[in-house]
């Protein structure tokens, strides 16, 4: 007899839940930093944010992608369009609020800080000299008696 019992013997739950995740920590293991980038979200735990959700997916989104892609995030009545271009180490962020207007916009990098910027008129902004790592972007809508935030799902740039 072998640690699945008999030839024709029932499996319990419990022996088949052990084998499933046996088979997922062998072939497809969670991500090494996963604790790190679960920290890194909640951390805006303590802020008013509202959540903004993948509108279309490329190479880029949530992994270590390659020299440039668009990502698109959208919620309720905002849209926020990015261009990452990798630079060396570094990545520059291109991006579009719709609508547009002078917000202002943050990014997140786990272990790196926060660097911030204003958005143009039409809703353009540049971040420059993005370190690798777990990334989030904040658009501060609003003046500071009215403010609202809106946050992007992590990106591994």
């Amino acid at each position: 007899m072998n640690d699945l019992g008999a030839p024709g013997e029932a499996f319990s739950d419990d022996l088949i839940l052990a084998g499933i995740g046996s088979f997922l920590d062998e072939f497809d293991p969670p991500p090494g930093d996963l604790v790190q980038r679960v920290q890194f979200a909640l951390a805006l735990g303590d802020l008013d944010v509202e959540v903004a959700r993948w509108e279309r997916l490329d190479d880029l989104a949530g992994v270590r992608g390659g020299g440039t892609g668009t990502i698109t995030f959208t919620v309720s009545d905002l849209t926020v369009m990015i261009n990452l271009t990798k630079m060396g180490k570094l990545h520059r962020i291109d991006g579009w609020l719709v609508p547009a207007g002078q917000y202002g916009v943050e990014v997140r990098v786990a272990e790196h800080g926060t660097s911030s910027t204003t958005a143009d008129e039409g809703g353009r902004f540049v971040l420059d000299n993005v370190p690798r790592g777990t990334t989030q972007i904040l658009v501060h809508l609003g003046d500071v008696t009215c403010r609202r935030t809106v946050v992007t799902p992590t990106v591994v740039l």
